[in-house]
């Protein structure tokens, strides 16, 4: 599978099937990700596969082919400020200006659930720490281009590997119940809370309906900056009036000045919609 056209080919595809741009120099993670799969297919060039996802879109082997390349890094409340910046900031001015409405956030390209469930995790420390201020409770959408990512999710059950990577012991033992050895589960009321859909970020999102928070962290880096600029653009007529975006810490929102407000939260950045 070393065939420099294919490729290109694949690269070319890749981006017009999930918007992920894949750099000159990562055939070799290309070659590593789906070696296997294209030998489960008899398939033995890059180019012979190209050939087969473009005659067959929308197939199992199209759909597997984005799942073995979406990458799936994620972490347990990853770097912290996004939420304590949603308990001690918008939670309580959302719960004023709502007057009584549920309120809804979108964790987008969720992969493995971490964040969602970081997300309800917070939401519940904030309920306990504000008896009655969230009655009507709030709804968390999130979702994934990878099918088999979505499973994972649904089934809420990681191991000691996944809940080492910034999941602290005191949340562990609060949040979770112990399944079989070195395995846990996320509890049955932080699960409810989430609802998971599987979406494509170059699609339309009006199904998903308008939310007060946006997560679409460590997400952007992999798309183009016209690709970028069309989704940041699709997320602000997502948002409510006054609904915020979070991007990821080393992510910037650039030259959309009249659909977002930068605010400086220290530390970190969050983005409201105009």
């Amino acid at each position: 599978m070393s065939d420099n056209f294919g490729f290109e080919q694949f690269r070319v595809f890749l981006e017009k099937n999930s918007g992920i741009q894949l750099g000159e120099n990562k055939q070799y993670l290309v070659n590593s990700r789906l070696n296997k799969l294209m030998e489960q297919n008899s398939i033995k060039t890059l180019d012979e596969l190209v050939r087969k996802l473009q005659a067959s879109p929308r197939s199992s082997l199209q759909i597997q082919v984005i799942d073995a390349m979406t990458t799936n890094e994620t972490l347990w409340f990853r770097d912290t400020y996004p939420f304590d910046v949603l308990k001690q900031r918008l939670l309580p001015e959302l719960v004023r200006e709502n007057m009584g409405q549920r309120l809804r956030i979108w964790s987008s390209a969720c992969s493995s659930g971490q964040e969602p469930y970081s997300i309800s995790i917070a939401i519940d420390e904030f309920e306990q720490a504000n008896p009655g201020l969230l009655k009507a409770g709030v709804q968390i959408v999130a979702t994934d281009l990878s099918g088999s990512m979505l499973n994972i999710c649904r089934q809420a059950e990681y191991d000691s590997l996944a809940i080492g990577r910034g999941l602290s012991s005191d949340r562990l033992q609060r949040f979770f119940d112990k399944k079989e050895e070195s395995r846990w589960q996320v509890k049955g009321k932080i699960r409810n809370r989430v609802e998971f859909k599987a979406l494509n970020l170059l699609e339309s999102y009006s199904s998903l309906g308008k939310f007060d928070i946006i997560f679409c962290r460590n997400v952007l880096i992999y798309f183009s900056s016209e690709l970028k600029k069309d989704i940041l653009k699709q997320m602000h007529s997502a948002l409510k009036p006054g609904g915020y975006l979070f991007l990821g810490a080393s992510e910037a929102l650039n030259g959309l000045p009249d659909l977002y407000q930068m605010i400086q939260c220290n530390p970190g950045i969050l983005y409201k919609a105009k």
